[in-house]
């Protein structure tokens, strides 16, 4: 599966999928995507464009709450803002192949872990089902006072 890093021709499409998927990822206005966009560690799609995962690391000043409880609390580490695939693009292993795709270039840079949240409060049991099949494991959890939305913080150390 080809993945590649997102180009500003990608963003009124990947705005558009972001927005339908609001309830589990926050919607965004054309200039906020844009702003995570460049201040990503990385930001990959595939080829297809069905899915994306944009990720910020230990370095980027905080971009939220999420990311600021990771950097209170981990040294070295990728982040993972959003991931979202296409409704009829779900079950293909799109986004199994973004996360490995990210665990690749945070390796290349010396980072061992990847970090994200879930939310618990509205629930996302796929994307918990998700990250416990891959591994991840449950850290702490917190309410995002911006939208009252309760979520779960998970990690995942990565083997070089």
């Amino acid at each position: 599966m080809e993945i590649r890093n997102i180009r500003d021709g990608d963003v009124p499409a990947l705005l558009a999928l972001n927005n339908a998927e609001a309830e589990r990822v926050n919607a965004l206005t054309e200039e906020a995507l844009s702003s995570l966009l460049a201040r990503a560690f990385a930001a990959r799609i595939t080829a297809d464009g069905q899915a994306f995962l944009i990720a910020f690391d230990h370095a980027t000043p905080p971009q939220g709450p999420n990311h600021a409880w990771f950097t209170a609390r981990e040294s070295y580490f990728a982040y993972i803002d959003r991931v979202v695939v296409a409704p009829g693009a779900r079950g293909r292993g799109l986004a199994r192949a973004l996360y490995d795709d990210l665990a690749r270039i945070a390796l290349g840079e010396a980072t061992n872990l990847l970090v994200c949240e879930v939310n618990l409060d509205p629930p996302n049991p796929e994307s918990m089902a998700f990250h416990e099949r891959l591994g991840f494991t449950a850290c702490g959890e917190a309410v995002d006072h911006r939208n009252g939305k309760r979520v779960q913080y998970l990690r995942k150390p990565l083997q070089g």
